[in-house]
């Protein structure tokens, strides 16, 4: 907990600090900052997408994708026998 506080605190510092700097920028600066900005957004969207979808989405969006997944199966009334379920038959 401590620790989060101290990171919390320290980021937010970060994030003045370099709200102070930029406002000292001229133009030719900025646009060098923002270029800079958009290469890393630029990849970081490209290391997301690079990722499998299972290591990147959150919980939900996995439980989301599994419904959809199970509803586009076709809609069949065929399934295993009782036998095949039975515990003593696996060992067969």
């Amino acid at each position: 907990m401590i620790f989060t506080v101290m990171v919390s605190r320290s980021n937010i510092m970060l994030r003045e600090n370099l709200k102070q700097e930029i406002d000292k920028l001229n133009d030719s600066q900025l646009r060098k900052i923002a270029d800079f900005i958009n290469s890393v957004k630029a990849q970081a969207q490209q290391l997301a997408q690079s990722m499998p979808f299972w290591q990147r989405a959150t919980p939900v969006e996995r439980a989301d994708n599994f419904r959809r997944w199970v509803a586009q199966l076709p809609k069949t009334s065929v399934t295993l026998s009782d036998k095949a379920f039975d515990r003593g038959n696996i060992y067969e």
